[in-house]
């Protein structure tokens, strides 16, 4: 079954180092037999929160909060690309994932985290596992850590070491896992109003 995967970034430094990273997963989901759809928050430039997408009056929301709206009310599930800055999220990164919410519901999430050191971001995997739990996608078990991301991949997020073109497998493996078994889920909901769902999502 093809799955929609947004492919989420979120950096406003000068040298944006995770993009490799970013578009390394992109080109694995799509190698797979997938579409991998990026979004990145220097392409879209959301302003600081003030409307969430779903405050806005039909049709008033500005373009680019729109666009990604579309590909996120379409995506099978998402896999989040972070830097570790503090412990926690980039800003740019957290304030694209609060301007939508039932966007998310019901959908797994991966977890892509890296630095420019050894340990990959890792101490994020905390803040982040409980953002997109509460935004209603869930992370899967498996994350993928980048050490040294800027030595990692070239510019176009090819790997320059099989390292990683090896190890993404088990992880996109899971990914996908989840992501079949939730659309399924999704697709044979009865539309029972117990908990809110997007439009178009219930059978019968």
């Amino acid at each position: 079954m093809a799955l929609h995967t947004a492919v989420v970034y979120g950096s406003a430094r000068r040298a944006r180092e995770g993009i490799r990273a970013a578009r390394f997963i992109v080109r694995k989901v799509q190698e797979r037999g997938h579409e991998g759809k990026l979004v990145d928050s220097e392409e879209y430039d959301l302003p600081m929160l003030d409307l969430m997408y779903k405050e806005y009056p039909p049709d008033e929301a500005p373009a680019a909060m729109q666009a990604i709206a579309e590909i996120f009310r379409d995506a099978d599930g998402f896999i989040i690309v972070s830097a570790e800055y503090n412990h926690s999220v980039p800003a740019a990164l957290k304030n694209l994932l609060d301007h939508y919410q039932s966007e998310y519901l019901y959908k797994p999430s991966g977890l892509v985290t890296y630095s420019v050191g050894p340990f990959g971001g890792v101490r994020n995997l905390a803040n982040l596992r409980c953002i997109m739990g509460e935004l209603g996608a869930a992370a899967i078990p498996s994350v993928f850590p980048v050490s040294a991301v800027q030595k990692a991949f070239d510019e176009d997020g090819h790997a320059r070491e099989t390292e990683y073109d090896e190890r993404v497998v088990s992880f996109l493996k899971e990914y996908e896992w989840y992501a079949t078994a939730l659309k399924a889920a999704r697709a044979n909901r009865r539309c029972d109003n117990e908990i809110p769902l997007q439009q178009g999502m219930c059978r019968g």
